[in-house]
């Protein structure tokens, strides 16, 4: 599949989207949500891979969401930037430790870089999503769903990395839980993309 030459995003880009989509705050209390919006959203997440998952974290964007497949899409992404950032930096803290061997420090800097590569993928998804109102959106639905495999299969090289090398268990067991995270909510959201039209 031919992805477009989407420009590089800007932060500005994908702030601005995230704004127009999340516009309302999203610490109202569940108890004043309507019960249509979660329903909407377990409903949504029943297509996904990881459906618990997927309702638990994106339950609290009900009140933005509403019963819009596009924003639920949208809230998805947020989740998993937000879940890959904070494994970057737990990888990159690992990589900060003086007592790691070579092999290890090789690893965890493989990881580092596919984990940056996936933040990456995943705001060229939420760039390519902001032009679904554009009269090419069959093209631009398309672009989304390859820049978010492309973000799942990043986060699957950073693991298969540790492949063959010898690597403390500790180090291995944190990256891979982290990593493991990261990969649901990529996948729920891959699922929520694929199941938009």
């Amino acid at each position: 599949m031919e992805v477009s030459s989407l420009t590089k995003p800007s932060l500005l880009t994908i702030l601005t989207f995230l704004v127009l989509i999340f516009s309302h705050p999203l610490t109202t209390s569940s108890s004043k949500i309507p019960k249509t919006h979660t329903n909407f959203i377990k409903k949504s997440c029943n297509t996904t891979t990881y459906p618990s998952l997927c309702v638990k974290s994106l339950t609290r964007y009900a009140a933005t969401v509403r019963s819009n497949s596009l924003k639920l899409c949208s809230a998805a992404l947020t989740v998993a930037i937000q879940s890959t950032r904070s494994c970057y930096a737990t990888v990159s803290t690992l990589a900060n430790r003086k007592d790691i061997s070579r092999p290890e420090a090789l690893a965890v800097k493989d990881c580092i870089g596919d984990l940056k590569d996936a933040v990456y993928q995943l705001k060229q998804t939420v760039s390519a999503m902001g032009h679904l109102g554009d009269a090419d959106r069959e093209f631009q639905w398309a672009n989304a769903k390859t820049y978010a495999s492309a973000a799942v299969t990043d986060a699957d090289t950073c693991v298969d990395g540790f492949l063959g090398r010898k690597v403390n268990r500790n180090v291995k067991t944190k990256i891979r839980g982290c990593v493991s995270d990261v990969e649901k909510h990529m996948s729920n959201a891959l699922s929520l993309i694929n199941h938009l039209y």
